[in-house]
């Protein structure tokens, strides 16, 4: 086996191992996980945040720790409650007046499909609904307040002043305990994704107070779109002090404060910022309490299947006649890569990194924002695909010019190499002995082949994790059929690309990979003329593994990104044009044709073969 041969088996094999390693590492599930039982608004939500530290136990009519009041609703569904609109250019929902929440909130740039009148994604919905999930205020009472004279989750609020919560009107919710204070909580919006919300209490009593403001986000069960897909996080995303911490929703099962005895720590003291809430696939929820000092706090009720992470001040005391206002924010929408870099520039803390861009971090960034910046010019994420290929491949030619050098350099070297193994014979230590000094005099690196595939092999990863979890290739077109980059060509062979009146094959059936699209089709195709600019190997197992590798990898892909796969045919092209041009340039012409011909005649001669032994 010759030295050229050699270095494409093993450029071959490493993107097999490539490909084999990210499917056992990265598996998709075969389905989310069941979504738990709903919370009917009849049951009880329990207690909310602890005070001092000691925590309380979310359990039916118990209001420990001086936490949020949070008794039944009796038959009434929280979705009945009095409301206050929420109108925005990105959001659309509405604020119960029952404990404030807000617990109605929709996108109205995002679509949950592609179909046709497809509905908005929804990020938060009522308790007593399915996927219950919403954001609440209040305070957790200290000295001379008792647990019934602070608002909490069913607070019967009133609206002060404002009608609709839009970018240019607040609106102002009030409550009177009755009791010598007055609290108020006024809603602000932007036009993208950040609400303002300032937590006001006027004391009208005679005697100091003091209090912790607070805010939660509270999820009932999984969300039924859970994808448990390794390469993307979903779960817990918290930042404090500059350190960030994300845990999936089955980490969280094991803080449990239903039995808080010998549960892991899951509290933060945040000396300076930091913020926290739940991430999903593209989508996030979060609180930010700002540049103060706050208690970040994450909680799991297992008998009622509630997650919950919170953000709670420090202790304020109000004097007699004095009102205490405290903002925070609460971003809640699309993890839009210039929104959230616009958020972090107006001082949210590496809030750029709510984006999970993975441990090829500083790849996976320059890449996104290289796509980002050419589709700004070509208006189409599908071309821009390809510019970056195309710019990612100059970028590496100096160093795929000295391979593919050393590649044809070793060519013209075949016949001394022949002479040198005639004269070894069988003794092979000699052999690779005058080998190296050959390749040491002729100034070749025989290993030099394998370079372009390993640089490949993180551009590879990092690409992926690009396309899988970016919003910004979401639903993003190329041209005819491909409507999504960020799914796979949803073209099948099984029915002869939509010729047939039958369906392709569902994307969770084992045999799907049968599906195979016109662009897996098209890379398989890609692979196998690259193979052709050399003479097929003389050993027939060298030639059976060439034969078959391109079509493996055509089946292994067929389900990937079409962005990744759209990528792998650009990369292929691009490289078969390089290759062909400096070879020639170095006096060695590929005869393409000729080994096609030479490959169908082998076969055609191991087939007679075959046949005369039968």
């Amino acid at each position: 086996m010759d030295d050229q041969n050699k270095n494409l088996i093993l450029a071959t094999v490493l993107s097999f191992i490539v490909v084999i390693a990210w499917f056992l590492i990265f598996p998709p599930q075969d389905q989310a996980p069941d979504q738990a039982p709903e919370l009917t608004a009849s049951q009880s939500e329990g207690s909310d945040p602890s005070a001092g530290g000691t925590g309380a136990r979310l359990t039916p009519g118990t209001e420990a720790d001086g936490a949020a009041n949070t008794a039944t609703l009796g038959d009434t569904p929280l979705a009945d409650s009095p409301r206050v609109q929420i109108e925005t250019p990105s959001l659309e929902g509405s604020i119960a007046l029952t404990g404030g929440r807000i617990d109605d909130l929709a996108l109205t740039n995002y679509r949950q499909t592609l179909e046709p009148g497809s509905p908005d994604v929804r990020l938060f919905n009522p308790q007593g609904t399915t996927d219950a999930y919403y954001t609440l205020y209040g305070w957790i009472p200290g000295t001379n307040v008792d647990a019934e004279a602070v608002p909490g989750a069913n607070t019967p609020w009133e609206l002060e002043s404002g009608e609709t919560l839009t970018p240019d009107s607040p609106v102002t919710l009030v409550w009177d305990n009755g009791a010598g204070l007055i609290f108020r909580q006024t809603y602000s919006v932007d036009d993208k994704f950040m609400f303002t919300i300032r937590q006001s209490v006027e004391n009208t009593g005679d005697a100091a107070v003091s209090m912790r403001p607070y805010g939660l986000l509270r999820r009932h069960g999984l969300p039924s779109d859970l994808q448990s897909y390794f390469v993307v996080h979903e779960g817990l995303i918290r930042m404090s002090d500059g350190e960030l911490e994300e845990e999936t929703y089955k980490k969280m099962d094991d803080l449990d404060f239903d039995n808080r005895e010998g549960a892991p720590a899951s509290r933060i003291e945040v000396s300076e910022s930091g913020w926290i809430g739940f991430t999903e696939h593209y989508w996030m929820s979060t609180l930010i309490p700002g540049d103060q000092p706050f208690r970040s706090t994450v909680k799991y009720y297992p008998t009622q299947d509630v997650y919950q992470t919170e953000a709670v001040l420090s202790t304020a005391e109000i004097a007699p006649g004095e009102t205490l206002d405290i903002d925070t924010q609460l971003f809640s929408g699309a993890k839009e890569w210039e929104t959230i870099k616009e958020y972090e520039a107006d001082g949210v803390t590496r809030f750029i990194d709510a984006i999970d861009w993975g441990w090829f971090f500083f790849l996976t960034k320059p890449i996104f924002w290289l796509i980002h910046w050419l589709h700004g010019f070509i208006g189409n994420m599908g071309w821009s695909i390809i510019a970056m290929t195309i710019f990612l491949k100059a970028l590496l030619f100096p160093l795929a010019y000295k391979s593919y050098a050393s590649m044809a350099k070793m060519k013209e070297l075949q016949p001394q190499m022949e002479k040198l193994k005639e004269r070894a014979g069988d003794d092979r230590q000699k052999l690779q002995k005058e080998m190296m000094e050959l390749y040491k005099k002729e100034k070749v690196n025989p290993a030099a082949g394998c370079l372009p595939i390993l640089l490949q092999i993180p551009i590879f990863f990092s690409l992926y994790k690009v396309i899988f979890v970016t919003l910004e290739l979401r639903h993003q077109p190329w041209l005819g059929w491909i409507h999504d980059l960020s799914a796979p060509d949803p073209t099948s062979i099984i029915n002869l690309f939509g010729l047939l009146p039958w369906d392709a094959l569902p994307p969770d059936s084992f045999l799907s990979i049968l599906n195979l699209g016109i662009l897996p089709i098209l890379l398989g195709i890609s692979m196998w003329l690259q193979q052709k600019l050399n003479p097929a190997p003389t050993d027939p197992a060298q030639q059976m593994i060439f034969a078959w590798m391109p079509w493996v990898f055509m089946f292994m892909l067929g389900n990937f990104a079409s962005g990744l796969v759209l990528y792998w045919i650009t990369n292929n092209t691009i490289t078969f044009i390089q290759q062909y041009l400096i070879m020639r340039s170095h006096g060695f012409k590929p005869d393409v044709f000729g080994n096609i011909k030479g490959s169908f005649k082998r076969k055609k001669k191991a087939a007679a073969a075959n046949e005369g032994k039968k």
